[in-house]
This record gives C-alpha cells, structure tokens and sequence, in this order.
C-alpha cells in the first residue's frame, strides 16, 4: 500500500494523525527540533517511509546536512544544542518504552530546558511519529525519495 492508497481508503485516520502534527505546528514548537525529533524517532522504529520523509522536509527548512547526518548519534556529535539534546533524549525515552520507562527525573531533565506547554507538545509529537511509524510500516509505504 502507498501513502497516497491509505490517505483516500482512510481519509478520517489520516486526517487525525496530520491534526496531531499541526496541533505542534501552531502551537509554535521549533520546526526545525521537530523534524529532528521526528528524523530520530523513525529511525529507531526502522521506518524507510518516515525517515526520508522527514529527511525531505528537514532539508526543505534548512537543516544542515551534517546535523541530519548525525543525529543518530547525537550524544557524541557535539553539534546539537542543549534544547536539542533533550528533546532527542525524551523522544528515545518515550519510543523505547518496552526497554526503559521514563522516570520523574526523565521528565525533570527535560523540563529544565522546555516550559510545560513545550513539554507536552514534544510528548505529541513523538506519539504521533511512533503511530505514524507503526502504520507506514505495517502497510509498507514506500520511502518518497525525491527524484
């Protein structure tokens, strides 16, 4: 199935994962960190479709080359700012939960960077990635690879 195929069999779920993404988009959470996050989180689910298509969008903002290169290993990289560190290490947290589960200081750690209202939309924003993780790759879309 294709991103195209699900969009029109499935308008009403669609259409609620990209109110999701807006939601974090209107309510002003750096598109730039967004993508990022977004860019981590797919690639720890093993998502192609996701991937690419936030490398599509991360490109299109700027974001520089070498930090989408890195961001697999952001921990090491040390180009990444601290807003970055955190919200990169909340998402792993939160994708990862069938391995570790984010404790009070976890959220402490990240609250120290974003304000609650951030918080909270970081924490939407790496939910609907994983949804939209778990769908793209159960139905195999294909990665958009620009041509």
């Amino acid at each position: 199935m294709t991103y195209d195929d699900f969009r029109t069999s499935q308008p009403d779920a669609h259409a609620a994962l990209l109110a999701l993404g807006k939601c974090v988009d209107d309510a002003g959470l750096e598109k730039e960190l967004t993508e990022l996050v977004k860019l981590r989180v797919s690639q720890i689910n093993g998502c192609a479709f996701c991937i690419q298509l936030h490398l599509n969008i991360a490109r299109k903002l700027p974001v520089d080359e070498t930090r989408l290169g890195l961001v697999a290993a952001w921990r090491d990289a040390s180009i990444f700012s601290e807003r970055e560190m955190a919200a990169l290490r909340w998402a792993e947290l939160l994708t990862e939960l069938a391995c570790t589960s984010p404790g009070e200081s976890d959220w402490e750690d990240m609250r120290a960077v974003f304000d609650e209202k951030e918080a909270v939309l970081l924490t939407v924003t790496v939910g609907a990635i994983n949804n939209w993780n778990r769908i793209a790759a159960a139905l195999r879309f294909p990665p958009p690879i620009p041509r």
